[in-house]
């Protein structure tokens, strides 16, 4: 039985004046559902980590429990309850339980630490974590749909209005996620957004309850639930089967192309809000036009599988314009006056890319609900087990591509799998119209239905992965792309003189996808998130020594490390030389960088984690090392052992999630791991950033480590990055006694490990190592005090430095930034004790003409 067969509604025209203001209801129900998602995952990743294995744990959480809350409802809620008065309480408890979760969390947090571990069990934890925080609110939000669903009747009317409450909702989560990304996280923090949530469940409530007391005399009548299935058309199945596979393939495309658009855009908070957005726009859209084609199509099932047969070209359009198209626009951001300028463009590119199947995957639920809607069936349970199976194949979708099929075969081999899954929708729902019963066939229609599958593969076949350049450069790829050369090769050829720069390996993991490119100078680089994140460029390979021989040398003997981000491996490398070292943990949350990446910089950094891979731990030059693959935060959290030193040289600040670990209570972490007499020392990138950034790094590391000091990477007036370094006692450095230590026999590694970065380069004319390096010295917290005034705190709680570095990520105000610094310098005599003779080279030293200019 089609749409367009069963029973128009009887009641009278009151409900119907209704069903707009139950539209706007929904919209507000979208909004607070998003604004929570945003909040709570984010609460949660700095509980349970930011790993993929973690996220996929969240959310499957919270997608499997908006899908069970939609199959509960119906069965547990009779058909007599006033469908609004249910509405309503929905929404009292979700806002009830946001309120909880928010200030319950730290709770959570103890009884999580006093049980977590490794392995299986850790993972099992996790989920138990993220099920005791989201699923009594995600139950409660699967269920709001099924509810209201009760107002209205299973004719083609009815259904046609759940379409376009699906849509309302859809629309309200769209404002939602703009509203948190754009303003309420940007400018407040996570409470302030609950309480927003709060107050909008607040009065969609109240307007519910208010509206339950107005008599609806066209609202669906309770029929014995036994005989809700007697109605329904041959193959209903089938829908279910095509809807939940069209939820796999469009959880399973957001993942993907979230992770290639954020390389193109950069990975920003505001990159991931705007994907987002455009998404649920498509969707939103689509619903809409699919709750108005259910209304008027001749059969709807057939339009579902016609639907799913476009998305095969949509998705096939969409990979092409990600590879192929939107990495050649003409777009320099660093051109742009404003930030606001550059997400107009990103908001054009992802519109460009994504709306098309999101338009088909919106249009694909009111379809569903048309084809299994029967007379008198319960539009609670119709609307549930539809909602279920998309939810179900969402949730599918989303755990396979992320966590197995994008590390397996690429995200080009995924995108293949995704125009698959939409050829197999379409297969599922239009193989019963081509075989109306056992044995019987229709030619026409199976003709047609096996040139779509043959399109389809065609298109599958056309699908190409993303460029290197995309990989390795991100958002400066077409200034850099004339001298990239194309393709992957094993070492720079001999006759190509029209390209610099060549790519010797792109991986793609389960947490990030890297690039390692060799220039015709021979520098060789190491891509994470779109950039540079270490090379051997003197620049680069200075600040990485400088991580870790300052502390080292510092430290009166240091013997346990941790090393947080393992990248090229120079600063974790940089303690094999040091003689006193006995034990170093280096913590990556990518296997693919210690297991690949870093052994191809063994040159560089002692060949620390050759042959991780195979053993784990194990030993280099008499010294332990041990690979931990987590997220640093998440292993500071949950282990108990303690360091001499703590280096921390994480992805920048911008990049979503980074900020995580540059706020107080993660400095925290790190103090209390450390030995009496133990150091921290983090990377700062001075580029890419603006002077409100840079203060709030600077300052949130101040905040613990009140005596902290800032060394500058600056060479011939020029400064890349800096160093932060804290100690929990007042910092005292010998400098006599450094010297002396570099000078012993059992340090000469060590020294010639500082000359080959530059440092002590003119150790002829009396420059010695040891000063050299301490001359890079540039302020300390009690010296800065008024340059860092009014610097915005990071905390956990409004993860600040994520917002303020997402903005100026395209900025080049490092000169700026240096100015600020340099107009607070004094030379620290309470720090730096010695011979009269090198406090003088030292004093002198930050006046020479190569610094500071």
């Amino acid at each position: 039985m089609h749409a367009q067969d069963l029973t128009p509604p009887t009641g009278s025209g009151s409900p119907r004046r209704f069903l707009p203001v139950l539209l706007v209801l929904f919209v507000g129900s979208g909004c607070a559902a998003m604004i929570y998602e945003v909040v709570w995952l984010q609460l949660l990743q700095l509980v349970i980590g930011s790993t993929a294995v973690s996220l996929g744990v969240l959310l499957g959480t919270f997608m499997g429990g908006m899908g069970a809350g939609s199959l509960l409802l119906p069965r547990l809620v009779s058909t007599r309850r006033n469908p609004l008065r249910v509405y309503a309480l929905l929404e009292l408890g979700i806002g009830v339980i946001g309120l909880l979760v928010l200030y319950g969390m730290p709770y959570v947090e103890r009884v999580y630490l006093l049980y977590t571990g490794h392995g299986t069990p850790d993972v099992l934890l996790r989920g138990v974590v993220a099920g005791i925080c989201l699923l009594p609110p995600t139950l409660l939000m699967g269920a709001t749909l099924p509810a209201i669903a009760r107002r209205v009747e299973t004719g083609p009317e009815g259904v046609s209005w759940l379409g376009f409450f699906y849509g309302g909702n859809i629309a309200g989560a769209v404002f939602g996620c703009l509203l948190a990304g754009f303003y309420l996280l940007r400018v407040h923090d996570m409470a302030t957004a609950t309480y927003v949530a709060f107050a909008i469940n607040l009065t969609v409530a109240a307007i519910a309850l208010a509206l339950a007391t107005v008599p609806a005399g066209g609202e669906a009548t309770a029929e014995p639930e036994t005989n809700e299935s007697a109605g329904r058309s041959a193959g209903v199945w089938a829908v279910y089967l095509a809807i939940a596979l069209s939820g796999m393939s469009a959880l399973g495309a957001e993942v993907v192309w979230t992770r290639l658009l954020s390389l193109m855009l950069g990975g920003t908070v505001y990159t991931f809000s705007l994907i987002l957005a455009v998404f649920l726009i498509g969707l939103g859209i689509g619903s809409s036009l699919g709750a108005l084609l259910a209304r008027r199509a001749a059969s709807a099932r057939v339009a579902l599988g016609v639907c799913q047969w476009f998305l095969t070209a949509a998705i096939a359009w969409t990979a092409v314009m990600i590879s192929q198209s939107l990495p050649y626009w003409p777009i320099l951001p660093e051109l742009s006056p404003s930030p606001w300028y550059t997400f107009q463009l990103d908001l054009a590119r992802c519109l460009w890319a994504v709306l098309p199947p999101a338009c088909l995957w919106g249009a694909s639920f009111p379809l569903a609900l048309a084809a299994v809607a029967s007379r008198g069936q319960d539009p609670g349970r119709l609307v549930g087990g539809v909602y279920a199976a998309n939810t179900v194949g969402a949730l599918a979708g989303a755990l396979a591509f992320g966590l197995l099929v994008v590390p397996a075969i690429g995200t080009a081999g995924a995108e293949r799998a995704l125009i698959g899954l939409a050829a197999a929708a379409s297969l599922a729902a239009l193989t019963p119209l081509v075989r109306p019963s056992p044995g019987t066939v229709r030619l026409g229609g199976a003709s047609a239905l096996a040139v779509a599958m043959g399109v389809a593969g065609w298109l599958a076949w056309s699908v190409t992965p993303m460029p290197w350049q995309v990989v390795a450069f991100g958002r400066q790829t077409v200034s850099l792309l004339s001298q990239s050369a194309p393709g992957i090769v094993k070492e720079i050829p001999k006759e190509d003189d029209d390209h610099d720069v060549f790519c010797t390996y792109v991986g793609e993991g389960a947490n990030v996808s890297v690039a390692v490119t060799e220039s015709r100078d021979g520098v060789r680089s190491f891509h994470g998130a779109g950039k540079v994140q270490a090379s051997t460029r003197p620049a680069d390979m200075r600040l990485q020594r400088m991580l870790g021989h300052i502390p080292s040398l510092v430290h009166k003997k240091p013997e346990s490390v941790l090393v947080v981000a393992c990248g090229a491996g120079v600063t974790a490398g940089s303690f094999i030389p040091h003689p006193d070292v006995k034990r170093i943990v280096i913590c990556d949350i990518e296997p693919l960088v210690p297991t690949v990446v870093t052994p191809m910089f063994g040159e560089e950094n002692y060949h620390v984690v050759d042959g991780i891979a195979q053993q784990n731990p194990h030993t280099v030059d008499g010294k332990q090392v041990e690979v931990v693959y987590d997220d640093g935060r998440h292993f500071l959290r949950t282990t108990r052992e303690k360091f001499d030193v703590i280096t921390s040289d994480p992805i920048d600040p911008w990049v979503k999630g980074c900020a995580a670990l540059n706020t107080v209570e993660y400095y925290r972490m790190c103090r209390d791991h450390l030995n009496p007499g133990g150091i921290v020392c983090l990377w700062i990138p001075l580029y890419e950033s603006n002077e409100e950034t840079a203060k709030s790094v600077i300052a949130t590391f101040f905040e613990v480590f009140p005596n902290g000091i800032l060394w500058s990477n600056d060479r011939e007036g020029i400064t890349y990055d800096a160093v932060l370094f804290g100690q929990v006692e007042p910092t005292v450095i010998d400098v006599d006694a450094l010297q002396r230590r570099l000078d012993r026999p059992d340090h000469q590694l060590v020294k010639q490990s500082l000359r080959e970065v530059g440092f002590g380069e003119a150790r002829d004319a009396g420059l010695e190592e040891g000063v050299d390096l301490l001359a890079t010295y540039a302020g300390q917290a009690p010296l800065m005090k008024e340059w860092t005034r009014g610097a915005q705190i990071n905390t956990d709680r409004n993860l600040r430095l994520q917002y303020l570095a997402g903005m100026w990520l395209n900025s080049s105000l490092d000169a700026r930034i240096l100015a600020g610094i340099r107009a607070c310098y004094r030379f620290p005599d309470q720090t730096f004790v010695g011979s009269p003779e090198r406090i003088g080279v030292l004093k002198q030293l930050r006046h020479r003409p190569t610094r500071w200019q």
